[in-house]
């Protein structure tokens, strides 16, 4: 039987010898309300016993009491005892996790929901400048770098931020957010500083050969046309070789050109003008169909007239290589659809074309440098592997993304998808 039973039990058992006792003296009405008031104060004595050890914050032990009283001690003093061993744990979590952190290599800053400083670690008060007395402080107001104000407001944190160390500008940090719990969040610094001048090197050596290259490939061209010239077809080995030369010839002229075009995307400072984006399209279009030597394959959809800000010669390549890519990797005889709209967030160019298609797991790579995708062709595709990789940086460099859906033997379609706040007019 439950305590609260035993106690009704004992209630009803005490209100019944109470009403005899009133009814054997006569005074019945007098005697339950004496009982009743008893009961009553021995009640509110309880509660107020009990109110004080709640106060007390119910960690020492429960007074000595019977009935539902003590099932009512014995499950709240349960419940502290509970809580007391969650939160121990959680202490000794929350330890481990600054421990942790603190041994990271890499600056670590937990930040508030307000931008404030709940800790640091060692290495984000060497790299960063941040003090432990800084806690409680807003971070813009420590690190005032403009574009690390916008990382922070905007609150897109799918690529990290590469900022100068506040306290040592020699010092390269890339600087990432990951939001964890209730509106907290971990800044990340990681000192890039070796990778950004191996990479500073990589793009140098890419430019000066290139820049090497040219000269003893235009005066191997030059020499190689002049032979050419004098050659009367007595010997067809010696024609064919002539015009393999001549074919490797430009193809590595390309591929110089390519790259240095890459290291100009790199390095050059961007030029923004009103582009006329439909004249340019169908300019491009117009010298397609003329090097296709066939009927018209293309065909060209202008459903906006509007003009983007943006480097002319950077977006001419850009549409350039995507409409030579479409006519290589389809049959003669499809179509290769060119389309310019603008769509509820974007400005779009697509081109999509009815060939062999791109395969879902070479999709994420086809926009490497010098990654072709493999497949079995009626005809040989000459090309250098960079044509994705320039409309990648050209896109970058204008803000905007490049998208691409594709299935094998059904064709692909490839998106660039320009900022509404690039456009500067219409036609």
């Amino acid at each position: 039987m439950g305590a609260w039973k035993i106690d009704i039990g004992k209630f009803l058992l005490l209100l019944f010898f109470a009403a005899i006792a009133g009814g054997l003296t006569g005074h019945f009405w007098q005697a339950i309300s004496l009982f009743l008031v008893i009961v009553q104060i021995r009640q509110t004595r309880q509660i107020s016993r009990f109110e004080k050890w709640i106060g007390a914050g119910g960690r020492q032990e429960y007074p000595r009491v019977s009935g539902i009283w003590e099932e009512i001690y014995y499950h709240v003093y349960q419940l502290k005892k509970a809580e007391k061993r969650r939160k121990k744990k959680q202490r000794r979590m929350l330890k481990q996790f600054r421990e942790s952190i603190e041994a990271l290599p890499d600056a670590a800053v937990v930040l508030g929901a307000n931008d404030q400083i709940e800790w640091t670690n060692k290495t984000a008060r060497e790299v960063l400048g941040l003090q432990q007395s800084d806690k409680g402080q807003r971070i813009p107001y420590l690190i005032r770098f403009p574009e690390f104000i916008r990382y922070l407001k905007f609150g897109d944190y799918s690529e990290p931020v590469i900022l100068p160390s506040p306290v040592n500008s020699r010092i390269i940090l890339a600087i990432r957010i990951v939001a964890y719990g209730a509106g907290l969040r971990l800044l990340l610094a990681q000192d890039v500083t070796q990778l950004k001048k191996m990479e500073t090197m990589r793009k140098d050596f890419v430019a000066n050969v290139s820049h090497e290259l040219r000269t003893p490939l235009t005066v191997l061209k030059g020499y190689l046309e002049t032979v050419q010239d004098l050659d009367e077809g007595n010997s067809p080995l010696l024609t064919a070789s002539f015009k393999e030369m001549q074919g490797q010839t430009e193809r590595m002229q390309h591929l110089v050109d390519d790259l240095l075009l890459l290291t100009r995307l790199e390095t050059k400072q961007k030029k923004a003008v009103c582009v006329d984006v439909p004249s340019m399209l169908s300019q491009i279009c117009k010298e397609g169909d003329a090097l296709e030597n066939a009927d018209r394959r293309i065909e060209l959809t202008l459903e906006t007239g509007t003009h983007i800000y943006g480097e002319e010669q950077e977006l001419r390549s850009a549409f350039t290589n995507l409409l030579g890519n479409a006519l290589k990797y389809s049959p003669d005889d499809s179509p290769v659809k060119v389309r310019w709209f603008q769509s509820s967030t974007a400005f779009v160019l697509e081109v999509e074309d009815f060939g062999e298609g791109i395969s879902t797991l070479d999709i994420p790579r086809v926009t490497e440098r010098f990654y072709r995708v493999e497949g079995k062709r009626h005809k040989k595709v000459h090309g250098t592997g960079l044509g994705l990789a320039i409309v990648k940086h050209v896109m970058m460099r204008h803000d905007g993304r490049l998208e691409i859906a594709s299935e094998l033997g059904k064709g692909s379609c490839f998106s660039c998808h320009f900022p509404l706040q690039r456009a500067c007019g219409k036609a």
